[in-house]
């Protein structure tokens, strides 16, 4: 894996920064004759966009996607597949007062100590916005994984201190992609109300994967949710994971958190299917836990290129809450683990 990439059998590269001329990913190692469903990967593209859920920031980013190479007559050829996404509203003069400041909670102060060069047109390669080449590639993946009976969905099961009691995944049609139809209006009032008072708020996506035949995932360091955890912690927003019951096994005792077997199956899935680092046939579940947004329209104390302290106040179309966009980028990063694994156990056949 480099800067840049992911993956090893099935390998994605991502280019492109927030405020340039396009975004975009090279994916390699993907299967010959496959036909892709190119409406249903821009339908994906859609749920991530800026603009498309209210929820989230005003700026209306088009998002549309072209594919530049590795289709023909629509199917898979099995050499590189490029596909890119040109920006349309850009607005880098937003962001000309941030030249001399670092904006808090954001990666400027750490990409200017690493690089001795930072992009101030919304952060660059560190913004959000690069999520959008991963969508790309995750949505081919999960065409890929369908194929292979392997499905993935994710929703927010917790804004602040809003959480879903239900796990209705039927029900996921919602804005927040929630399983739980009331705790998504209450999700959307909370988010409404922090939105007006010019801060943001975090918050739990689950994502749960149907179909995942036992034997994915290797003995120590390839564990099936190391490699997970990695691809979701990849994510900008993410500051942790659990896999199954996660922390709560903490106060368990082994008799209530193994997962007891008969000749009929598991009769319980606290590890979240995966035991040892190796898939065990059972649905594998996780769950993240997105940050508030770091750009809000408060003053915050922070400091410039001299070092001063000083005040900032973000203006701009920021979201108040991120997990409904972030839902999709989950599930991308959970497919494009999982047909990584998939082809190098068992091939592209």
């Amino acid at each position: 894996m480099g800067h840049n990439s992911f993956g090893s059998a099935f390998t994605i590269t991502t280019f492109g920064e927030s405020h340039g001329e396009a975004l975009g990913v090279i994916i390699d190692g993907v299967e010959s004759g496959f036909e892709v469903d190119v409406d249903a990967l821009q339908k994906e593209m859609d749920r991530r966009r800026p603009g498309g859920n209210p929820t989230g920031t005003q700026r209306n980013e088009i998002d549309k996607l072209s594919i530049l190479s590795g289709l023909y007559e629509g199917k898979t050829t099995g050499t590189p597949i490029a596909m890119i996404l040109y920006s349309t509203n850009q607005r880098s003069a937003d962001y000309s007062h941030l030249a001399q400041v670092f904006r808090p909670g954001h990666a400027d102060w750490t990409f200017y100590k690493k690089y001795g060069v930072r992009d101030i047109r919304g952060g660059g390669r560190s913004s959000g916005r690069e999520t959008s080449a991963r969508v790309a590639a995750g949505a081919l993946a999960k065409q890929l994984l369908a194929k292979r009976g392997i499905s993935i969905s994710a929703g927010t099961v917790q804004v602040g201190n809003v959480v879903a009691v239900k796990r209705n995944w039927e029900e996921t049609d919602n804005v927040m992609h929630c399983p739980d139809r009331e705790a998504a209006g209450q999700m959307i009032d909370l988010i409404e109300q922090v939105r007006q008072e010019k801060d943001s708020i975090g918050g739990i996506i689950e994502c749960r994967i149907n179909g995942v035949p036992a034997g994915l995932g290797e003995p120590v360091f390839g564990k099936l949710q190391a490699l997970l955890s990695h691809a979701v912690m990849s994510i900008g927003a993410v500051k942790g994971i659990q896999f199954g019951d996660g922390f709560a096994v903490a106060t368990m005792r082994g008799s209530q958190c193994n997962d007891q077997r008969t000749s009929e199956g598991f009769l319980s899935n606290h590890a979240g299917g995966i035991l040892g680092g190796i898939s065990s046939g059972q649905e594998i579940v996780f769950q993240a836990a997105i940050k508030p947004t770091s750009s809000i329209a408060r003053p915050q104390q922070t400091v410039t290129l001299a070092n001063e302290t000083t005040t900032l106040v973000i203006e701009g179309r920021h979201d108040p809450c991120i997990c409904a966009r972030a839902v999709v980028v989950v599930e991308a990063m959970a497919a494009i683990t999982l047909l990584d694994l998939y082809y190098t156990a068992f091939g592209r056949t």
